[in-house]
């Protein structure tokens, strides 16, 4: 596989895994599957450092 492949194979596999991430801060996995398609990196570690959200259970 090519260079250029293999970037796109793993920027998509980053993207799948902060999706995942967020959702386990109660967050939209959709949005930051989109956001870290845009972002990457820099996605990942806005998911890491933002608080995770109070779940709406009473």
């Amino acid at each position: 596989m090519n260079d250029q492949a293999q970037f796109f194979v793993g920027w998509g596999t980053l993207s799948l895994i902060n999706a995942g991430l967020a959702q386990s801060k109660n967050r939209s996995g959709f949005l930051w599957w989109l956001a870290s398609l845009l972002l990457g990196p820099f996605a990942t570690f806005l998911i890491v450092v933002v608080d995770k959200v109070p779940s709406s259970e009473a």
